[in-house]
């Protein structure tokens, strides 16, 4: 009878694909698939390259190359420009290896995903603001670092764009007649930013919104009377 139950299950596993399990076995070794990851990286064949590293991450887990290939995934998004993998990807980087000497690179990474998708003023700065959120991380962190330096470039031009937008809606509003709302842009702009280029223009705006503010509230009061 054991016989028996044993023969149909291994019957019962050839007829339901067992030699799947056979076929699942790695076809090649870590170091075999991180160089052949680093080949297609290095020739721009990134999703190529993605297929390789996801091997070594569900293949050899605990193998020395299992963070490269956890970061070249993430590197390998970010040149597809698929910026939302490529921040959980080196999210996940950063999570699991928090002592590695890549996270100054990740957390700038992270912020360049989110800088380089920075739209004109005219447009929502909540990625220049997230962006700048990770390049500050950076500096404080690890100040001294390569990466810090750059990154505080990018700072500045990411305060720029937040002083451009401010600027442009302060504008959009006065224009508008709306001199409440303006003159609350045009002051924010020195409080924050108040050597971006627009300084002297906003207080420009800031004195025109007063003066427009006075005149409503006299023409209001007059009209009461």
């Amino acid at each position: 009878m054991r016989h028996l139950i044993i023969a149909c299950i291994i019957t019962a596993m050839t007829t339901l694909g067992g030699c799947a399990w056979f076929d699942a076995a790695p076809e090649k070794t870590a170091p075999e698939l991180a160089m052949a990851g680093m080949e297609d990286f290095k020739d721009g064949n990134y999703k190529k390259a993605i297929e390789s590293f996801e091997k070594i991450k569900d293949w050899y887990p605990f193998s020395k190359f299992a963070s490269l290939a956890e970061l070249k995934i993430a590197d390998a998004h970010y040149r597809l420009e698929d910026y939302e993998d490529a921040i959980f990807a080196y999210g996940d980087f950063e999570n699991l290896h928090p002592l590695n000497e890549a996270v100054p690179y990740v957390i700038y990474q992270t912020g360049r995903c989110l800088f380089d998708q920075k739209d004109t003023i005219d447009r929502d700065q909540s990625t220049v603001r997230g962006a700048m959120a990770h390049f500050q991380r950076l500096v404080a962190k690890f100040p001294a670092d390569p990466y810090a330096v750059k990154a505080r470039d990018h700072i500045k031009e990411c305060i720029k764009s937040l002083a451009g937008h401010d600027y442009y809606v302060g504008e959009f509003y006065y224009k508008g007649e709306h001199y409440k709302a303006a003159l609350s842009r045009f002051t924010a702009i020195l409080d924050n930013y108040p050597d971006m280029g627009v300084h002297q223009k906003a207080l420009q705006y800031i004195a025109l919104c007063k003066a427009a503010i006075a005149s409503e509230a006299k023409e209001s009061a007059e009209a009461k009377d």
